[in-house]
């Protein structure tokens, strides 16, 4: 997020604070098979180490900075910190897997809905959690992301606002999907959010929530 560390415990309480409506995050796998969060799927950007995060086991990511002297977070470090909605990014379908034995195990149907942008992980995370709420995700796309989502099973698509067009958004109703813009962090973006009537928005900035009910 643009005030704290990305994906850390610092960023996901400061957007609790901040009365932020669900909380986004990413998840991967470390190489022994723990759910860790993180967006790249390297982690040169964000730490001080260098590599990817598949090759590295828990305890070897936890030994990196992650900004302000912020660990890398396990995912049910971020279920105990904070309690708001989540919205979980998951990667492919080993991800949704892993997710699906938490989500499971904690009862989190409520709580946590799950996106993607691989068609693969939204079906498998639906198959092995009855009822959880699903997103795919589109970033250079066109109107057949509309039918990808409807054959994944997803309720929502959640579309770049760049390339986010009226097209798009009446089929995306035809179809009773929901319609989530990213990454909505500028005024010309909110009023396009508002114009097109979505049904929200994810944010790098929690203090647009003045203006708008948003993710970040």
């Amino acid at each position: 997020m643009g005030v704290e560390p990305e994906n850390t415990l610092r960023s996901f309480v400061a957007a609790q604070q901040a009365g932020l409506d669900v909380i986004e995050l990413d998840l991967h796998l470390s190489k022994d098979g723990a759910l860790v969060v993180m967006h790249d799927t390297d982690v040169d950007r964000t730490t001080d180490g260098t590599g990817p995060i598949a090759d590295k086991t828990l305890a070897e990511l936890r030994a990196l900075d992650a900004g302000r002297g912020e660990r890398v977070p396990v995912f049910e470090e971020v279920l105990d910190a904070v309690r708001s909605p989540l919205q979980a990014e998951i990667k492919d379908v080993q991800a949704a897997r892993a997710l699906a034995e938490v989500m499971l195990k904690r009862d989190l149907v409520s709580r946590v809905e799950v996106s993607s942008f691989h068609d693969e992980a939204v079906a498998e995370i639906a198959r092995l959690v009855p009822g959880v709420r699903t997103a795919l995700i589109g970033s250079r796309y066109g109107t057949d992301v509309v039918d990808r989502a409807v054959d994944a099973g997803a309720s929502t698509v959640c579309l770049n606002i760049r390339r986010l067009t009226m097209e798009v958004v009446e089929l995306a109703r035809k179809a009773d999907l929901r319609i989530i813009g990213w990454v909505v962090n500028t005024q010309d973006h909110l009023r396009l959010v508002r114009a097109l009537q979505l049904d929200g928005a994810t944010t790098d900035y929690p203090e647009i929530k003045r203006t708008g009910r948003f993710t970040a």
